[in-house]
């Protein structure tokens, strides 16, 4: 039995809150076949006593199940993982965690647990939204958005951007430089490659990417960092709480149960590895049509219930309308181009509101 097919077996052991394996995580150091007995060696950051013992018992199980398997070793190392921050992930660091910039004083995520609920179009506006709050602060320029969507970015078109993004200097100082637009400063994959060109990526390359967009941008001061996520629990969620210290994340739901039983997942995954839930957005909530009457297309109080079983709070209710559409496919947010309408208020209390928390001190273990 060669050490290759070993691995292959260890792919269906998956990391703990993950749905990925073991092996692509890159935490299986060796393996060896000898007189009926398999041999492998593990190592692992973290500082969950519990995950080591789980990962330990599902790996003898997972290699016992081999035909001619007697016996397993398996050689665990554990190195305990180093808190770099507010908000960091404790449980989340597989193989070591690094620092964000220091410019960066608050990092927000904003999570789905599926695709289609306006998690990108939120995004913009609430950057969007916050640049303004901050402006009228006395505070501009102090709002990165990082558009962590590798495969799809909208963020460019939404924000009205396009183009290559510059680089400063060479080799390993060189710094990518976020583009800038409506007070928001922004760094996608759609900077980096042009609209022709499909990514076909897999994991580490991915989360390599979701690394340097945090580690080798020149976001300068910031006062809040909105990272726009990819819906699910993948690579670039699992990177993304590897890199940067989170100060918390953002679920964004419609309010019909197909929705909001994947965003409790979510939240779930997010919780898993210690990221704070500061709150759940219910967005396309309900339709105003021209005679004023209200239409909950989706349902009523998805958002809500789901804020209560994850033990957040509901931040707002994001109406579906036309204007807000339109305005991400022209690359000028309502947030921008109409900041009297009542999405544009929304969107703003909501900015308002989560700077107010982000400034509260967090309770450890809260």
């Amino acid at each position: 039995m060669t050490s290759a097919a070993i691995k292959e077996q260890l792919k269906q052991v998956k990391y703990p809150g993950f749905s990925r394996d073991i092996v692509s995580f890159g935490l299986v150091r060796s393996a060896a076949f000898i007189d009926g007995t398999v041999q492998v060696a593990l190592a692992l950051t973290t500082s969950d006593p519990k995950v080591p013992l789980q990962l330990k018992a599902e790996v003898d199980k997972c290699l016992r199940a081999l035909p001619g398997v007697k016996a397993t070793i398996i050689d665990l190392a554990v190195t305990p993982l180093k808190t770099v921050g507010p908000g960091a992930a404790e449980g989340s660091n597989l193989a070591g965690h690094n620092s964000a910039p220091k410019t960066i004083r608050h990092a927000v995520a904003i999570a789905s647990g599926k695709g289609g609920v306006g998690k990108s179009t939120f995004s913009v506006n609430l950057a969007c939204a916050l640049a303004k709050v901050l402006e009228a602060q006395g505070r501009p320029g102090r709002v990165g958005l990082m558009d962590c969507d590798i495969y799809g970015p909208s963020v460019p078109l939404m924000m009205g951007l396009s183009g290559r993004a510059e680089v400063e200097g060479d080799g390993a100082e060189a710094m990518l430089i976020p583009m800038e637009h409506h007070g928001v400063k922004v760094m996608s994959m759609g900077f980096l490659v042009d609209d022709n060109t499909p990514v076909i990526w897999r994991g580490p390359m991915i989360m390599k990417t979701i690394q340097q967009f945090v580690q080798n941008v020149k976001w300068g001061e910031l006062d809040v960092l909105i990272i726009d996520l990819p819906p699910g629990t993948g690579d670039a969620q699992l990177s993304l709480v590897q890199t940067l210290p989170l100060d918390g994340a953002i679920l964004v739901t419609t309010p019909q149960p197909a929705a909001t039983n994947v965003a409790r997942k979510g939240g779930l995954m997010l919780q898993k590895v210690n990221v704070p839930l500061l709150g759940v957005i219910e967005n396309m909530s309900y339709f105003v049509d021209p005679a004023g009457n209200r239409h909950e297309l989706f349902g009523r109080g998805g958002g809500s219930a789901i804020a209560e079983k994850l033990g957040t709070v509901l931040l707002g209710q994001v109406p579906l309308m036309p204007a807000i559409r339109e305005g991400g496919d022209a690359g000028r947010p309502i947030v921008v181009t109409a900041p009297q309408s009542p999405a544009a208020v929304i969107f703003r209390d909501i900015a308002s509101t989560l700077l107010t928390r982000l400034a509260q001190p967090r309770v450890p273990g809260a």
